[in-house]
């Protein structure tokens, strides 16, 4: 399985170039679906130590519906297939461009949720413009054991987010593994009391917010995703989100730059415009870096070819 590894922000993001099953040519919302439902060890074996790391998310190139589009996608992590990835599709576009398949200027890419824009401004900078983003409840609150009632918003990113601030501890790196246990609290309490996005959509991704340490940025954030790692960069389906509560609440006008921090300082530069059916359509700024091109290897006598799953 051909592979190139990247980071945006410190996340991590692996493109299979070749090698992945077979999906069909359906649909990438279908073909998402049978990758999540008919091939979970493959997907688990990528992203899982010892072939993956901790917070690895997978990029699988499939061939796109739109023939406008350079690619199409299918993101990953090791416990779920997500509807969109904003690190991974920056991270995407940057190893596109290393690999000269792409140069600079605006190019689309297809995704199960829709077809999202990245514009390749250097070898390592990439704007993603997302799929439209909105907030769908306001001031949810949920009785979380440990912490009491947590009050937050629910929004769409691209993937189902529940979002709180301020958070109950500082969102600094020394309490990565408090945030790390309340979020993940906060998130079976929501499962738990039935509160979920849009016709049952399942809020997979909490975040927490607080102040930087820098004048010029807006707000720190603590991420937590599916498969129970925290988010190295700011997320940006995350920051599609927040943009979508910022202008529901009258916090942000359209056009206005933000810039978001991660818990490990890592940034993203964000804006938005308005959305045709009344959210936001989100841009997001960020770096990635290429790390390493190899080929996975698959050992049928090797007792962890799937992944360590504990």
């Amino acid at each position: 399985m051909h592979v190139i590894d990247s980071h945006t922000g410190g996340e991590p993001t692996r493109v299979i170039l070749e090698g992945g099953p077979d999906l069909g040519s359906g649909p990438l919302a279908e073909r998402a679906a049978k990758l999540a439902t008919e091939h979970r060890a493959f997907y688990r074996s990528v992203s899982l130590e010892p072939r993956g790391q901790v917070a690895m998310v997978c990029a699988l190139l499939v061939e796109p519906v739109d023939p406008e589009c350079v690619t199409g996608v299918i993101y990953f992590d090791a416990e779920a297939v997500l509807g969109m990835c904003g690190h991974g599709t920056i991270g995407l576009a940057v190893t596109l461009a290393h690999m000269g398949r792409i140069g600079p200027g605006k190019h689309k890419i297809e995704t199960p949720v829709g077809v999202v824009t990245v514009e390749v401004l250097d070898a390592n900078t990439v704007t993603v413009t997302n799929v439209e983003s909105r907030r769908t409840q306001a001031d949810v609150s949920v009785e979380v054991e440990g912490l009491g009632t947590v009050t937050g918003d629910v929004a769409y990113g691209g993937n189902w987010f529940f979002l709180v601030d301020p958070s109950p501890v500082p969102v600094v790196s020394s309490n990565i593994r408090q945030l790390t246990d309340m979020t993940v609290a906060t998130r079976a309490a929501l499962k738990a009391q039935g509160i979920a996005g849009e016709n049952g959509g399942e809020i997979d991704h909490v975040i927490f917010y607080g102040p930087s340490d820098s004048a010029k940025v807006h707000s720190r954030n603590f991420v937590l995703c599916p498969d129970d790692a925290y988010d190295r960069s700011p997320c940006g389906t995350g920051s599609s989100a927040r943009l979508s509560c910022l202008a529901a609440a009258g916090r942000l006008g359209a056009g206005e730059e933000i810039v978001q921090e991660s818990v490990i300082g890592s940034s993203y530069r964000l804006s938005y415009i308005a959305g045709p059916k009344g959210g936001v359509i989100p841009s997001i700024t960020g770096r990635a870096y290429v790390m390493a091109e190899s080929k996975l290897l698959f050992d049928p006598a090797d007792p962890f070819k799937h992944g360590i799953e504990l």
